[in-house]
């Protein structure tokens, strides 16, 4: 705007001399969250991509697997969460293989490390607009109120950054304000969390007051 553009990138419409910007905030969180692909990477060779895409299927088969240890799906889930930090295609693999599922089990074991991990990696496999909604209809909702009510300081931080993301999309912010205890463990975090766990909550009840039947809820959890 400032160089003289303006015209809507969307609309192909021209702005007004003086448009009226909204800062999305919940959109700049994730950003920084996100830890950005240097050159170097993104231009790496053909073959190390195809090496990847065939490390992450064998990971993958790792973490499904109903006889794997506790030690192993840790193995395959902190790899997984390097790999799909920086790929959109292997994103999508895993989704596609069916190890949302697996994730969402880590999310409930009491291994704190095992958890925040698997929190990790749905984070990641949510920057795909094509997973939020399918995230919270496998219930990642469920799991990310428990975590929020009684994890670490670290997974708590995740979580709210998880709903974050997933409030991008506008069905979402109202499948997650109605869910019971979503918003009050958000505003409780809020109360008494760290400074980074307070940060994220803030962010997340951010993106879903957008929402007009969420504002209701987040005053009276006592936001304000």
């Amino acid at each position: 705007i400032d160089s003289g553009n303006r015209t809507c990138p969307i609309t192909k419409l021209p702005l007004s001399e003086t448009p009226y910007l909204i800062p999305n905030h919940a959109l700049r969180s994730l950003i920084l969250n996100f830890a950005h692909v240097s050159p170097k990477e993104s231009s790496r060779p053909r073959t190390q991509q195809e090496h990847s895409h065939s490390q992450s299927q064998a990971l993958i088969s790792t973490l499904v697997s109903r006889s794997s240890s506790n030690a192993s799906k840790l193995e395959s889930l902190t790899r997984l969460v390097r790999l799909t930090k920086r790929d959109s295609s292997i994103r999508r693999k895993v989704t596609e293989s069916g190890a949302v599922r697996a994730a969402l089990d880590c999310v409930d074991s009491c291994n704190q490390v095992l958890q925040e991990k698997s929190l990790s990696l749905l984070l990641n496999l949510s920057l795909e607009d094509d997973n939020k909604v399918g995230l919270v209809a496998d219930g990642v909702v469920r799991r990310i109120v428990a975590v929020l009510r009684v994890g670490s300081p670290d997974c708590k931080a995740i979580a709210a950054t998880l709903l974050t993301s997933l409030a991008v999309v506008e069905v979402n912010k109202a499948t997650i304000g109605s869910y019971p205890d979503a918003i009050s463990a958000l505003v409780s975090l809020l109360r008494v969390g760290n400074d980074r766990e307070r940060k994220e909550s803030a962010t997340a009840l951010y993106a879903l007051c957008s929402f007009p039947d969420n504002r209701k809820r987040v005053v009276d959890c006592g936001s304000v």
